[in-house]
């Protein structure tokens, strides 16, 4: 080493000390990134069979499965382990292999669940867009739907209390799509995020039944500005069944409630629940709401 990579290396130590918080050097061991990325890949081979292959699946499709499922289990085992030591469950003490092995059966015993959610969206892929030519391309070509799959595989880690993984495997689709959809957020069936890019979708967001999203939406908080005290509460918007968000919409707050049946246009700026069936656009510089029920109830919003 020259004299100057050995001055670089000593800087570098030095600022190992000095500047706290980005280093992880005596902790415990962390999740890879690199395994989580892998995981995660192999369950979309486990969700998606034959479409993430090389080659057609063919022969054995149970030995298949089992084998994929057997590689899925080493991998993600390990992972989930680092996650548990980082942050243990509550009343856990001293061995973590029960604990372990209960959530890792208990996320895998959630895969059946999650591909028939898959299938709905797919559909609603396939009716939403007539663009669409078959199932074959929506899967293949649309980041939504990959997003979405990650995002509900993610979601049952969530929900089972696993730390850093899930957001992991969410942020690992995110830059792969552009579509970012936190782990902790509750998505109904036949889901549909058309084109996708930019769209974003907070932690404690919940999207009802046959919702479309189109690109550049963003489902959000109205402030951080609390930081970590706002943990844990309800930030983002509730969604409910059978709405279209436009692009460029931006829906804020926890207490906003979209209702059922509602449209919400393109770059519109919302921070207040608007009744089910209301139209929502931008019109002369104001949001206009109006009723598709009645003409008679416009609001300027």
């Amino acid at each position: 080493m020259t004299k100057s990579c050995e001055a670089l290396a000593d800087r570098l130590l030095d600022s190992f000390v000095q500047v706290g918080g980005i280093n992880h050097i005596d902790g415990v061991n962390l999740p890879s990134k690199r395994a989580v990325a892998e995981i995660t890949e192999q369950l979309l081979h486990l969700l998606f069979p034959g479409f993430y292959d090389n080659c057609a699946m063919t022969g054995n499709l149970a030995e298949a499965v089992r084998k994929q499922l057997d590689r899925v289990k080493e991998g993600l085992r390990p992972e989930l382990l680092k996650s548990l030591e980082y942050y243990p469950p509550s009343g856990s003490v001293g061995d973590l292999s029960k604990v372990l092995d209960e959530k890792l059966e208990g996320f895998l015993c959630c895969l059946p669940c999650i591909r028939e959610l898959l299938s709905t969206d797919v559909k609603a892929a396939y009716e939403g867009d007539p663009a669409s030519g078959s199932f074959e391309e929506i899967i293949l070509a649309y980041p939504g739907i990959e997003a979405i799959a990650v995002q509900r595989l993610a979601h049952q880690l969530y929900r089972l209390g696993v730390a850093l993984i899930p957001r992991m495997m969410t942020e690992w689709a995110h830059s792969r799509t552009g579509i970012d959809i936190h782990p902790g957020a509750k998505i109904g069936s036949y889901f549909f995020i058309d084109h996708g890019t930019g769209t974003v979708i907070g932690e404690t967001c919940e999207i009802g039944t046959r919702v479309k999203v189109y690109h550049g939406v963003t489902l959000g908080a109205r402030s951080t500005s609390g930081g970590q005290q706002l943990r844990g509460k309800k930030r983002h918007p509730t969604i409910e069944d059978e709405v279209t968000v436009y692009p460029g919409a931006t829906i804020l707050g926890g207490e906003t409630v979209v209702g059922k049946g509602s449209t919400i246009g393109g770059n519109v700026f919302l921070v207040a629940s608007v009744p089910p069936q209301s139209l929502v656009y931008y019109e002369e510089h104001s949001v206009v709401m109006k009723s598709k029920l009645r003409q008679d109830l416009d609001f300027v919003i």
